[in-house]
């Protein structure tokens, strides 16, 4: 327990969650990370597409570059609307299930929590990445450093939103302000001629093998830049009254940084003619153009890699409120709408971690291989929520519908056409969509079924009626003449059962004369039965016997009661000194229909 406050603090009262609300300050830092990080590898994949051509391509990244910023203002006014008509939150899935149905809705909910896991897992091995470009040496060691990132990360979430969005603010805007001094005196060293125009192909050039498959493959690998747009319409619950004013502000504030951003990082990696490299990461060469290796370079990295690693926080913002919204309605583990000590969802946030490390390290950190089922994963959501936001104004038509219709409208065929070139251009990669989104909206309908059949069989309106109990029949196994059996023996008797019988189980004939011989001199007055066990198993003779007595017992309402001793050790580890057959009795017990299973404990005192 004291292990456990270390780390994530002192338990918060309930009537302290308004103090975890934030701020549109500490909101823009925890909940952009995501959008604003995906600069650093966003242009980056635009280039990976065009050099496969040749890099006098490159000049097709500033067209490409202009359509992403045309498709990201549609996406922030389009979430914007989404947010004053949604202000409790839910984002996509909310918006698919309440104006397409309950499919597409959780066709948007399954594609975000997958979504979310990814955003972790490529954030964290963005960030690595960055770290092991300025120190090559740590390459091989990627993968164990990003798990190292996400179980900190995961320990600072577990501390509650306000703790974590105070420590995560100063890297992000650190790295906001990294961005624009290099984007400032990379722009103030091509206006003043510090960089040769030699070293790009001019806007306009004829390409060899260019074509309108490659350039939508290339816009498709920029829109990555956009993923983490929605993350704010879906945590609305986390800000501060007025909630859907100050979530619309921080949207509008991202959209701008995150246009401002990636436009000057798109320009300057064209105009430097700079290429991917494996092992440096463009924003990494374009540092190292401006500056050299020097204090500002390492900076510009350190707040790369920091901000990389954080926008997995938006994933941690994000996830446990849309699995509360999912889990209200049923369709996954009610648990996940328990608060923890620090009065986050603790169970979203554990099960993010730990299903975000099992891919880092199944993709060994390769961000390459993550990032194309990133992406699609957001805009599958973005196409959904887009197009129920618009059948949400035909059907109501407020005041000033129209031109919310159009907005969305642009949004929803956007976001589909941008879907749709995923699938034509990347199918080798994100195939696993196609199976693991149905298997996911399979299991949440499992789910909500199971609940259904626990609801409808526990209610007293429905239920079969209880069965009437006339005596009580308590069966007690021993394993000797000890302190333990003697207090369960006391307490079975405090039952006032119409019949106690003590099974004893030996493995050997010569022990069943000689234990009978000890019961009978020690409580003759409680019915003993051996049953001797030739394979050496306790449960399936025990099993048989308690079957037996069941069928005998419920000829006449008796209710059966099986009594198992337990004594317990001072210290905890004492626990592994002894065999745990209580424990293997009351896991094969609790499935037997109709038998009740009590334990009774003796506690050692040394």
């Amino acid at each position: 327990m004291s292990i456990k406050r270390l780390l994530i603090g002192r338990p918060l009262k309930s009537t302290e969650l308004g103090e975890q609300k934030l701020n549109k300050k500490k909101a823009l830092a925890i909940l952009s990370s995501d959008a604003l990080s995906s600069v650093a590898y966003g242009p980056e994949q635009i280039l990976l597409v065009l050099v496969t051509v040749s890099t006098a391509a490159f000049w097709y990244s500033i067209p490409i570059g202009v359509g992403v910023l045309v498709l990201l203002t549609a996406l922030i006014l389009s979430y914007r609307q989404i947010i004053f008509a949604y202000p409790h939150g839910g984002g996509a899935y909310v918006v698919s299930k309440q104006n397409l149905g309950i499919f597409p809705g959780l066709i948007a909910g399954g594609s975000l929590l997958v979504d979310y896991i990814l955003t972790v897992a490529v954030s964290v091995s963005a960030g690595t990445d960055a770290i092991t470009s300025a120190f090559p040496s740590l390459h091989e060691h990627k993968v164990i450093i990003a798990v190292v990132f996400v179980i900190l990360l995961t320990l600072l979430n577990l501390r509650g939103v306000t703790e974590s969005a105070t420590i995560l603010a100063y890297p992000v805007y650190l790295f906001v302000v990294a961005l624009f001094l290099l984007i400032a005196v990379g722009l103030y060293n091509i206006a003043t001629g510090h960089v040769s125009p030699e070293l790009h192909a001019p806007v306009g050039t004829p390409v060899a093998g260019m074509s309108l498959f490659l350039i939508l493959r290339a816009f498709a690998s920029g829109s990555s830049a956009l993923t983490g747009v929605e993350a704010i319409s879906n945590a609305i619950p986390n800000f501060k009254e007025p909630s859907p004013n100050n979530a619309a502000k921080t949207l509008l504030a991202m959209g701008t940084l995150l246009a401002i951003l990636f436009s000057g990082i798109v320009f300057l990696a064209y105009y430097y003619g700079i290429a991917p490299h494996p092992e440096k990461t463009v924003v990494s060469q374009i540092a190292e153009h401006t500056f050299g290796r020097n204090a500002v370079y390492y900076f510009i990295q350190g707040t790369t890699a920091l901000i990389l690693i954080l926008a997995a926080n938006t994933g941690y913002s994000a996830f446990p409120l849309l699995a509360v919204n999912l889990a209200n309605d049923r369709f996954i583990p009610r648990m996940f709408t328990v608060r923890g000590d620090r009065l986050g969802y603790s169970n979203g946030i554990i099960s993010l971690g730990l299903l975000s490390i099992i891919l880092i390290i199944a993709f060994q950190g390769q961000t390459e291989q993550l990032i194309p089922l990133y992406a699609v994963g957001v805009f599958i959501p973005f196409t959904l929520s887009q197009t129920g936001i618009m059948m949400k104004w035909i059907r109501e038509k407020p005041t000033g519908w129209v031109p919310k219709l159009i907005i969305n409208s642009i949004g929803a065929l956007i976001s589909l056409t941008v879907s749709l070139v995923f699938f034509l251009t990347k199918f080798t990669r994100v195939w696993p969509v196609l199976i693991f989104l149905p298997l996911i909206v399979w299991m949440f309908y499992r789910i909500k079924k199971h609940y259904e059949a626990v609801g409808d069989q526990l209610r007293l309106t429905t239920c079969e009626p209880a069965v009437p109990i006339t005596g009580n029949v308590i069966i007690l196994p021993v394993s000797g003449i000890t302190h333990v059996v003697d207090h369960s023996l006391n307490y079975a008797k405090s039952l006032s059962p119409d019949q106690i019988i003590a099974v004893y189980i030996p493995f050997e004939r010569e022990d069943i004369a000689r234990f009978e011989e000890k019961w009978n001199r020690w409580r003759p007055d409680i019915r003993l039965v051996t049953l001797y066990s030739p394979y050496r198993s306790i449960i399936t003779p025990l099993g048989k016997f308690i079957d037996t007595v069941h069928r005998k017992a419920s000829e006449n309402d008796y209710q059966v009661t099986v009594i198992i001793p337990q004594f317990i050790p001072k210290k905890g580890w004492h626990n592994f000194l002894h065999n745990q057959t209580s424990l293997m009795l009351r896991t094969y017990l609790l499935y037997r229909k109709d038998v009740i299973i009590t334990t009774v404990p003796y506690h050692l005192k040394k």
